[in-house]
């Protein structure tokens, strides 16, 4: 495998003692263990703090140790079998397969929970990481597409997830919480089987080193020294992936520890298949336990409760932003296709329009189950209150996102570029979660505003980034997602805290409209109409800034001010967007591909065709959502997201033409 960044791996290099600061940050991790664990017996009962002690604090430290190791072997294992230096089980899928088998589990067969939490962990996690291999084996797992189909599965189950969270009720919120990763024992069971399974894992590692290190350079080689290397590899994922969701099973997900632990292994000085599986779990060990040490500081001296696996997330985040430039290079996973121009798009646009009536006609009459159409004028009188806002929502935020795709994939040159993924969405929910902190209660207009602003600052961020790396389009989309990560993490330390706005935040989440209010609806109708039509009136600009700075200029635009306007306008309308649907539909990626495809072209057109076919594609998800499943309502964003997802990844499989 080849080592990123090896001059800064050999400044980080102590030719005498390697991993000396790796020693001193786990004295400081110690102490700020023991500082911790002080603060949280003091004042309690003598009896009760010595149980607490024994059996809370005590089995947490070690758990945090043999949890760090387990997932700093797994990556390693990963990174190795897959040949991918960004592989880890937070960037394959294989957490978020897990914690979506065991909601599923814990609503529909809660006896599994009890008998066989891990083995259900497992089930998730492997087949989440199958269907991560079979979609990247079309373009030899190659590794951005690998983390990309990676993503996108764990997007969706985490969706899943969610409205499966939704549909339990209250006691089932609890449940998400968890899945954040929260450290906390009862006892020492789960530390003496995380322990034991570690073990082996470690002997497991060292058994497949050689045949590992033989892989590292090429299958043919190792076919060539009489080694199986479909066998090797599927040992190797196999105790990655047991590794990975027994934890998950334990404590929920703690993210991108695999990948931070292996790594700066490589980067400390660990070059072989046995120096790895050495240093990688001794660093992964001080890590969680450096981390989790500083939560539970945290929780003695402010009195909150927060997610450890959210904090490491937020460091997880901006590693994998680091490592993207020294990922193998590839061509790039889409590009631009030749479309036809329709002769008439003023007729075919008609059309849509005509469509979109029909779909809300359908919609406002459908009998609940789907079964028929309403016939008695009282039903319709009785229910009509309640559609109708949700189905004008819909209908808006479909539009405002299609646009800011269409304006996304035009600025950046990216066919795969959409709010969705590139933490556009994310970041708009990190503002509305930041703004629930401080009011609970706030106004449309104030969660407008937080939304915007979290948009424009993840958005500023990617593009810079982007532009300082030079980042292609593939890994322009891979830099969005790890935004989006970082902002979920977010995210979910607000939810950790509970109180009103946790239920706020795992509804918007999951993109659920049932719950859309008459203002609200009238909200986002009033921000569509006024922000479509700025669009279609810039859509020379768009034109003229795809011919790049030079000629941009020389036709008198400035490419930095129009630009500017340009992402902010997509901003904003994925911002407005977000509030009624949730950050996780893919309509601004679907929409600007069918309204190319259909043959809208030019800016203007195109812009006209993805609003109304955004608009179309969720009326008709909405309609789907609530009567698929009746007398159950599915969220609206999350219905979306299940067609938008596989959409996404024939996008990134796309062979180049």
């Amino acid at each position: 495998m080849t080592d990123l960044q090896p001059s800064l791996a050999f400044s980080l290099t102590v030719k005498s003692r390697p991993f000396v600061g790796w020693f001193l940050l786990f004295a400081v991790a110690m102490t700020l263990f023991t500082e911790a664990s002080r603060l949280a017996l003091d004042g309690l009962a003598p009896g009760f703090a010595a149980r607490y002690l024994i059996d809370g604090l005590a089995p947490r430290g070690v758990f945090a140790l043999l949890g760090g190791a387990g997932l700093g072997l797994a990556g390693a294992l990963l990174q190795r079998a897959l040949r991918n230096p960004a592989a880890d089980p937070s960037t394959l899928g294989i957490g978020a397969g897990a914690q979506l088998a065991l909601s599923a589990a814990t609503l529909f067969a809660p006896a599994l929970i009890t008998e066989a939490r891990s083995l259900v962990a497992f089930a998730g996690g492997a087949v989440a990481l199958t269907v991560v291999l079979l979609l990247s084996r079309a373009r030899q797992y190659d590794p951005v597409t690998m983390i990309l189909c990676g993503i996108v599965v764990s997007l969706v189950c985490g969706a899943l997830s969610a409205s499966l969270i939704l549909a339990g009720g209250d006691y089932m919120l609890s449940l998400y919480l968890w899945g954040g990763g929260a450290l906390a024992q009862d006892g020492w069971r789960d530390a003496i089987v995380l322990g034991a399974l570690v073990s082996g894992a470690i002997i497991a590692a060292f058994l497949l080193r050689r045949p590992l290190a033989l892989l590292g350079l090429s299958d043919e080689t190792a076919r060539g020294l009489g080694v199986s290397s479909g066998a090797i590899r599927l040992s190797a994922i196999i105790v990655a992936t047991l590794l990975a969701t027994t934890i998950t099973a334990f404590v929920g997900i703690i993210g991108f520890v695999g990948l931070m632990a292996a790594t700066l292994a490589r980067l400390s000085g660990a070059r072989t298949a046995k120096a790895q599986f050495l240093a990688a779990p001794v660093i992964g060990a001080i890590l969680l336990f450096a981390t989790d040490s500083l939560v539970l500081l945290i929780d003695a001296v402010f009195e909150t409760s927060t997610a450890t696996g959210a904090v490491t997330a937020l460091v997880g985040g901006p590693l994998l932003l680091w490592l993207l430039p020294g990922l193998p290079q590839r061509p790039a996973a889409a590009v631009a296709v030749a479309f036809r121009r329709l002769a008439r798009p003023l007729a075919c646009l008609a059309g849509l329009v005509a469509l979109i009536v029909l779909a809300a006609v359908i919609a406002l009459l459908l009998e609940p189950d789907g079964a028929g159409f309403l016939l008695d004028i009282q039903a319709v009188a009785a229910l009509f209150p309640l559609r109708w806002p949700r189905l004008l929502a819909g209908l808006c935020a479909g539009a405002m996102l299609a646009v800011s795709g269409v304006i996304l994939q035009r600025f950046t040159a990216n066919p795969i570029a959409s709010p969705e993924v590139l933490g556009i969405s994310s970041g708009a929910g990190l503002g509305l979660a930041a703004l629930l902190v401080v009011s609970p209660y706030a106004g449309t207009g104030a969660e407008l505003a937080a939304t915007v602003a979290g948009a424009l600052t993840a958005l500023a961020a990617i593009l810079a980034f982007a532009r300082a790396a030079r980042l292609s389009p593939d890994r322009l989309l891979l830099g969005g997602i790890a935004v989006a990560s970082l902002a979920g993490a977010g995210v979910t330390l607000v939810m950790a805290r509970g109180g009103p706005e946790s239920t706020r935040l795992l509804d918007w989440m999951s993109g659920s409209t049932l719950r859309v209010s008459a203002g609200l609806a009238l909200g986002e109708a009033a921000l569509a109409i006024t922000l479509v039509p700025l669009a279609l009136v810039a859509h020379r600009w768009l034109a003229i800034l795809a011919l790049g700075p030079t000629a941009t200029r020389g036709l008198g635009l400035s490419p930095r001010k129009a630009g500017t306007l340009m992402v902010t306008l997509a901003a904003v309308l994925t911002a407005a967007a977000t509030l009624a649907v949730g950050p996780l539909s893919f309509v601004g990626l679907m929409a600007p591909h069918l309204a190319r495809t259909i043959g809208f072209a030019r800016p203007r057109s195109q812009i006209a065709g993805a609003a109304l076919i955004g608009a179309l594609l969720m009326a008709v998800t909405d309609t789907a959502a609530r009567s698929l499943a009746f007398p159950y309502q599915l969220p609206t964003g999350l219905f979306a997201a299940l067609v938008g997802g596989p959409y996404l990844v024939v996008m990134v499989l796309r062979k180049p033409r």
